[in-house]
């Protein structure tokens, strides 16, 4: 953990009213106005400093954390967000010796992994179609026209205070790489596997090739939804994307078995991409039930995230030609 700067600062932000939702196909509107859930440009403060502590306790990598980011947070609450940063009580496990299944584990509501700053990587988004968990249509708050409040570095605020990141988390990499092109291990996913981004060797088992922008295998699906919000898919839902094999240099959890750093003989890890999923969705491996959440039902629209568990009664869109 050497390295990573500690940031304390007063929270000063005010709570402000989120705008009543505008109604129309797909939505928010028709999920047309994005930029206005956006979080503003600037840099706000966080309520106190950053603590992670990193251990080995028995078969277990150990992370406790307080959640708060160790760069400047964007300004919360705003406009696409009402929520205030808050300290949190983090204590995730993480095996040592994680196990590659022979399928892959859907991430349920609950977040993937912990930054090595001890920010919850969190890639879903309590935000449905028409409010409804069950519509099988959930919305991305990166790819999607509905911002909610993102920062510049890919994260927001959950109702319970939690600052957790939904992609690239920015400003950690330029810590860790100094804003050069470096593979660097920003986390630990809850199987245990390691998480990098977005640099990675463009052979994945040679130390000696040239590094490469790692893209993952995601791609929107052609033609239009025929169900549910109707219209073209654009990225507004999760549901929009389709794995394609090979279309990238990653696999369905948008990980990969390679060398970095860390592993010069080789190890699963994931990938963050600029691309969706940004963070994996899936397993590899078999996530620690230190990570699962136990909250209450899901909330309507402009609630943020909260702790909806998901489920198998949830019903999604239609399956596309990959099957799914």
């Amino acid at each position: 953990m050497a390295g990573l700067a500690l940031f304390a600062g007063v929270l000063v932000a005010s709570a402000q009213p989120r705008p009543d939702e505008p109604r129309g196909p797909g939505g928010r509107n028709g999920e047309k106005m994005g930029k206005q859930y956006a979080a503003p440009a600037g840099d706000g403060q966080s309520p106190g400093a950053n603590q992670v502590s990193i251990v080995v306790e028995g078969g277990f990598r150990v992370i406790r954390a307080n959640g708060l980011p160790d760069h400047a947070p964007g300004q919360f609450p705003n406009r696409g967000n009402p929520n205030v940063i808050a300290a949190q009580k983090y204590n995730y496990r993480i095996p040592l010796q994680p196990k590659e299944n022979p399928q892959f584990t859907p991430v349920r509501m609950h977040p993937f992994g912990v930054a090595l700053n001890g920010v919850v990587f969190d890639p879903g988004a309590a935000e449905w179609w028409q409010m409804d968990p069950r519509s099988g249509w959930t919305l991305d708050p990166i790819s999607g026209s509905q911002k909610l409040g993102i920062d510049r570095h890919n994260a927001h605020v959950q109702p319970s205070g939690a600052y957790h990141y939904h992609a690239l988390p920015t400003g950690l990499i330029e810590r860790l790489t100094g804003g050069k092109e470096k593979i660097a291990q920003v986390g630990w996913a809850a199987d245990g596997f390691p998480i990098y981004g977005p640099w990675g060797y463009s052979e994945a088992k040679s130390t000696n090739s040239a590094l490469k922008r790692l893209k993952s295998s995601y791609r929107l699906r052609e033609g239009t939804r025929a169900s549910g919000p109707g219209g073209k898919f654009d990225g507004s839902y999760v549901e929009d994307f389709q794995y394609v094999n090979r279309a990238g240099d990653l696999d369905e959890a948008n990980g990969r078995f390679g060398a970095t750093p860390e592993f010069p003989q080789g190890t699963y890890y994931y990938v963050l991409t600029d691309d969706f999923p940004f963070i994996p969705r899936q397993y590899k491996g078999t996530p620690d039930s230190s990570f699962f959440r136990h909250g209450p039902p899901p909330m309507r629209f402009g609630a943020g995230d909260v702790g909806f568990r998901g489920g198998p009664g949830s019903k999604g869109p239609p399956p596309g030609k990959d099957g799914r």
